[in-house]
């Protein structure tokens, strides 16, 4: 991982809190940077829409390309081959960043040419098996490097409060789907579109990496104080609901606490309710009068309101926040196959933006958690492992057409998404930080030291 290291100041000192957590304090942002660490979440807020726009793109233009006779029944694999490469990529590319053998700035321009190569190969020979391996195996791959280094940044830069900075991040999944809304560019032929949004979003990623830089290990902003209790009430409260992990965890020693493996399955539910969800929307708001397109834009204001959801975990906890968002994308599923009965358009939009916005938040509120509980230093092999959660239900969905499958029963699709969804509300209840002992833990002394001197 490519990490700043300035000259030694007289200001740049080592702490350590009672568990011998150590934390490096004395350096702003500003003296890291140059320029505020607002921008550690504006860059990559930009490189996440990028890799986004991209993959919309590639699915507005599947139906152009199967009306053009061009690709025939092959639709589905280039899309799951396309997910199981990312998560593929993902965890080794956080191992490399850890490691240092793979700088942010090297990182984003390396995903930014396999985005290019691939979304190129696909709008020039669209009909060659060649053509849309080499999509899958580049785009994809390139697209993990991304994620690998967008979606951890906000976590180091911002460690008093990271809900709300990895959650903006994280709606650039939702947003990058803004330009493909828009009808002109929906509507244009599938080579130019691929084409076209394949370079800029390879050109926007490539531009964001340029200025992507990691904190020095174990920093720690100057305010607030991380050994004594902040004055302030809001920087106070954010401290008592999301407490510091105890310690920097290794991916090996954190796979040995169950509170890792309890993220996974809540995110591989999560995923997979999700996915199920965003898959059978379309079909229904074309039957009961919104229309896909609306359907498509209400889901995508959705996910943009998932910042919001992890501004909030700041002030009420991030467990708190994660359990309110799984148990909302799980009762959306319900709500759902209500509309459907009734035939209720305002009931399935009202649906489709918290399906949008619970399925941002739950990963965003996932990955913030694991830098809560494992520390900062070991993040991005962390999220690696899983990023493969999210990602393995993509590929299942897309490869296989389950959601094809699903859309034949719908009464008894929604229903089992959303029991799916109440179950992931459910394993978020007995998330907790590994080594940090709970207030009813601990037992009082029963000889006190004035009893004892008596």
């Amino acid at each position: 991982m490519e990490t700043i290291d300035p000259p030694a100041s007289p200001v740049c000192r080592e702490v350590r809190d009672r568990r011998g957590r150590v934390y490096r304090v004395g350096e702003s942002d500003v003296d890291l940077l140059g320029r505020g660490r607002i921008w550690m979440v504006v860059l990559p807020w930009v490189g996440m829409a990028g890799i986004s726009c991209a993959a919309f793109a590639f699915l507005a233009a599947r139906s152009g390309l199967r009306a053009a006779d061009r690709w025939g029944g092959d639709l589905g694999w280039p899309a799951g081959l396309w997910a199981l490469c990312q998560a593929v990529v993902v965890l080794p590319a956080g191992r490399s960043r850890e490691s240092g053998r793979l700088p942010a700035r090297t990182a984003m321009t390396t995903g930014a040419f396999g985005t290019l190569a691939g979304y190129l190969a696909l709008a020039l020979a669209p009909g060659l098996t060649v053509a849309r391996l080499a999509f899958a195996v580049c785009a994809g791959a390139g697209a993990g490097l991304v994620q690998a280094t967008c979606l951890t940044l906000p976590g180091m830069w911002w460690p008093e409060r990271r809900g709300g900075p990895t959650a903006v991040v994280a709606s650039g999944l939702a947003l990058g789907a803004v330009p493909l809304l828009l009808r002109p560019v929906a509507d244009a032929g599938p080579p130019v579109l691929l084409a076209v949004t394949g370079t800029a979003a390879a050109l926007a990623v490539a531009g964001a990496g340029r200025f992507l830089r990691d904190p020095p290990r174990n920093w720690w902003p100057p305010r607030p104080d991380p050994l004594s209790v902040p004055a302030d009430p809001g920087a106070r409260r954010a401290r008592e609901k999301n407490p510091p992990a105890v310690r920097h965890h290794t991916l090996r020693q954190a796979a040995r606490t169950p509170a890792l493996w309890l993220m996974w399955l809540c995110l591989l539910g999560a995923a997979g309710v999700t996915v199920l969800g965003l898959c059978l929307l379309t079909v229904f708001g074309g039957q009961f009068g919104p229309g896909d397109r609306a359907v498509r834009a209400v889901t995508v204001a959705g996910g943009a309101a998932a910042a919001v959801a992890g501004a909030l975990s700041d002030r009420w906890g991030r467990r708190t926040t994660l359990i309110a968002a799984c148990l909302l994308l799980g009762a959306a599923q319900f709500g759902v196959a209500v509309a459907a009965r009734a035939g209720s358009g305002a009931l399935l939009l009202g649906c489709a933006a918290a399906i949008g916005a619970a399925g941002v938040a739950v990963p965003a509120l996932i990955w913030a958690l694991a830098a809560d509980h494992f520390g900062e230093n070991h993040s991005a092999s962390v999220h690696g492992l899983l990023a493969g959660a999210w990602l393995l239900p993509v590929a299942a969905a897309c490869g296989t057409g389950a959601a094809a499958y699903a859309a034949r029963d719908p009464n008894t699709a929604f229903p089992l998404a959303g029991c799916t969804g109440l179950a992931c509300a459910a394993v978020a209840l007995f998330l907790k930080a590994p080594g940090r002992l709970s207030a009813r833990r601990i037992v009082p002394n029963p000889h006190p030291l004035g009893e004892e001197m008596a």
